[in-house]
């Protein structure tokens, strides 16, 4: 199991899911993956993309007072 970071911050939709996408191809079952980001519509975007894809969302964390956001997922 490999962990693997995620960075879209200060990307704007469809980069930050587009980005996720790729990573989530390249990684293998069981894999964590973490995607930092500012977007808000991303936020909601990527966990609607990880369950059309069959991955779980761990957490979804606002973090520098709600100005960026951290959700973990597994592959």
């Amino acid at each position: 199991m490999a962990k693997m970071e995620i960075d879209v911050r200060e990307q704007i939709c469809p980069v930050p899911l587009v980005v996720c996408r790729k990573a989530f191809k390249r990684a293998s079952p069981g894999d964590i993956l973490i995607v930092k980001g500012t977007h808000p519509a991303s936020k909601k975007e990527i966990p609607m993309a990880c369950k059309a894809m069959g991955l779980e969302v761990l957490k979804i964390e606002d973090k520098e007072g709600g100005k960026e956001w951290e959700i973990k997922i597994r592959r």
